[in-house]
């Protein structure tokens, strides 16, 4: 089973972080490995590209003559692919040794159409103490509550997720006007959505293995608490906007939100009381608010859509 591996990258400034992506692929411990690299309209960096890695074994390039954004460049690299599977990895990313190998002993074991791994942090400028693990997703890490282990979901972040090739390219790849749609550039989701429509058309959602983990950079700007609440609250619009374009787009959330708020804070509550410490009230005061802005960016988007 051949895995091509989609790696987008537009910052000139990012270059350093792609390389390590891009090597990290290469470096698996799965020998049949392709990288497709898509350079989405920076010429300066398409000179960088081509310099360092046209001509390598197993790397395709492509680049996109103007900028046409990520879901769109994801869908290009999935075509100039060759593989069996299609994965996606960012540029701020890091896959592990055996990333690869983990998603195709998934594909192996079961008829999965799409095969997604965790996301681990890896902090740059170091854990915000403040920010509780039920809230990791908001800067691209699979946050507890998540899954207990291994098994269906409907799907897992976009710099960790596979598809058969053949089902991605039937289902005609990501919507990429999302991020675009009616000008909403704050509009996030486009895993969910394709993940939503391969479930009602094939039966099934992503097959997630814990094992296969791929380290997200959170970099210093990604922990200040202003950036952290208007992601929270760009979350919870998108939340709503997903749920006006499937109708199994919200499920999940509905489900995680019980959670947090009949199991993690009371919990959190009780362990405040028998161990109290500063950063624990701290914790719970950050879940608390956070909750509050996913919360009232669902409200607005119920108005806007």
């Amino acid at each position: 089973m051949q895995v091509s591996v989609v790696l987008c990258t537009y910052s000139p400034g990012a270059y350093e972080h792609f390389q390590e992506a891009a090597r990290s692929v290469l470096d698996q411990t799965y020998a049949d490995v392709e990288l497709v690299v898509v350079v989405d309209g920076d010429e300066r960096l398409a000179k960088w590209v081509r310099r360092d890695w046209a001509g390598r074994d197993g790397v395709v390039l492509v680049v996109n003559e103007e900028n046409r954004g990520l879901l769109a460049s994801r869908n290009v690299g999935a075509r100039k692919a060759t593989g069996d599977v299609v994965a996606f990895i960012d540029d701020d990313a890091v896959a592990d040794e055996r990333w690869v190998a983990e998603l195709v002993r998934t594909y192996e074991r079961t008829d999965a159409p799409a095969v997604g791994g965790k996301m681990t942090p890896a902090w740059v400028a170091g854990r915000p103490r403040f920010l509780p693990e039920e809230f990791y997703f908001l800067v691209g890490v699979t946050h507890r509550g998540f899954a207990d282990g291994p098994g269906e979901v409907r799907n897992t972040f976009g710099s960790n997720i596979s598809f058969r090739r053949e089902v991605f390219l039937a289902l005609d790849g990501f919507d990429e006007d999302i991020g675009g749609r009616k000008g909403e550039k704050n509009l996030q989701g486009g895993e969910t959505e394709l993940c939503a429509r391969m479930r009602a058309e094939y039966g099934s959602g992503v097959m997630y293995n814990p094992e296969a983990e791929v380290a997200h950079k959170v970099f210093a700007y990604r922990t200040d608490p202003r950036w952290l609440l208007d992601r929270a609250f760009w979350q919870g619009y998108s939340k709503r906007a997903m749920e006006t374009m499937t109708s199994d787009a919200g499920g999940e959330e509905s489900a995680f939100l019980a959670r947090l708020l009949l199991d993690y804070v009371p919990g959190r509550c009780r362990n405040l009381v028998a161990r109290p410490s500063r950063d624990a009230a701290v914790e719970l005061l950050s879940l608390v608010v956070l909750t509050g802005a996913v919360g009232a960016g669902y409200a607005y988007g119920i108005l806007r859509w």
